[in-house]
């Protein structure tokens, strides 16, 4: 029975495995393809049938990327964008969860179902309106355009929120005791707890961030002012495209996203593990 068991739980175990080693290997491949596809000639890349390993690498496509792009002025564009916005979050969102989860104020969870349901509309809906405020504000082509819509998140709140109401409110009493306001309790207590959560929401706003593309587009036209996945995307021509160096500029633009995804993982996972354990 013990033998019968063990061979059970060997065989459970094996098959979890084999899945978890399909699931990597349907992820990891669109990454190898990209990089097989940044090293090609023009012709192996629009080959038919598709030419999978070049016959020699060209690494020269990487330098293209420089020629055709100021593509240092995009990555230093996203950079800055990227980190004003995670820190605008981190921010303005922890402090709204907190307000929603541990201080109890009229209509508090009124106004809570009224910033969930930003959510339930498309993000497209705000497009229009979002323009024509930077144009108001004389903002179109500036990094402000690009910063200021994004400091507050809706689902970075209720992220937040959840995690917050995961802690024991004891810590609170224990430190209302002491002589703590409101204020010093969220900064010292509450936020420190809440690491996990707050690593979670930044890398959900690092990965929207550095992605993002349609707003860039649309508020931005001046080379000076472009991010990566606004530039990358001018590297399109309107009869002809070359796929190798597009393939090279986008691989080099996600390798920092996947550099800080691998070295945050950990508290990444436990961050949405605790999220929501507790409503």
């Amino acid at each position: 029975m013990t033998t019968k068991s063990h061979q059970k739980k060997s065989l459970q175990i094996g098959l979890i495995h084999l899945i978890l080693i399909l699931g990597a290997v349907i992820m990891v491949t669109p990454f190898i393809w990209m990089f097989l596809t940044s090293v090609k000639t023009l012709g192996e890349s629009t080959a038919i049938p598709p030419v999978l390993f070049p016959k020699s690498f060209q690494w020269s496509n990487y330098s293209k990327v420089f020629l055709n792009l100021p593509f240092f002025t995009f990555y230093w564009n996203t950079f800055i964008t990227t980190l004003v916005k995670v820190v605008g979050q981190l921010i303005i969102c922890s402090l709204a969860a907190y307000a929603f989860a541990r201080i109890a104020f009229p209509g508090r969870h009124f106004f809570f179902i009224l910033m969930l349901s930003v959510l339930m509309v498309p993000g497209q809906v705000f497009l229009i309106p979002q323009y024509m405020i930077m144009k108001d504000f004389g903002w179109l082509n500036s990094l402000t355009a690009l910063i200021v819509p994004g400091l507050f998140s809706a689902f970075g709140t209720f992220l937040l929120r959840q995690f917050f109401m995961t802690l024991p409110h004891e810590l609170e009493e224990a430190a209302k005791l002491d002589g703590c306001n409101q204020f010093r309790i969220y900064w010292q207590i509450m936020l420190p707890l809440a690491k996990s959560g707050m690593v979670a929401l930044a890398i959900f706003t690092m990965l929207w961030s550095w992605n993002d593309l349609m707003w860039p587009l649309i508020v931005n036209s001046s080379p000076d002012k472009m991010v990566l996945s606004a530039g990358i995307a001018f590297l399109e021509g309107e009869h002809k495209t070359n796929y190798t160096i597009i393939m090279a500029g986008s691989l080099m633009a996600i390798l920092p996203m996947i550099v800080i995804f691998f070295v945050f993982q950990r508290s990444f996972i436990q961050g949405i593990a605790f999220t929501g354990s507790k409503s």
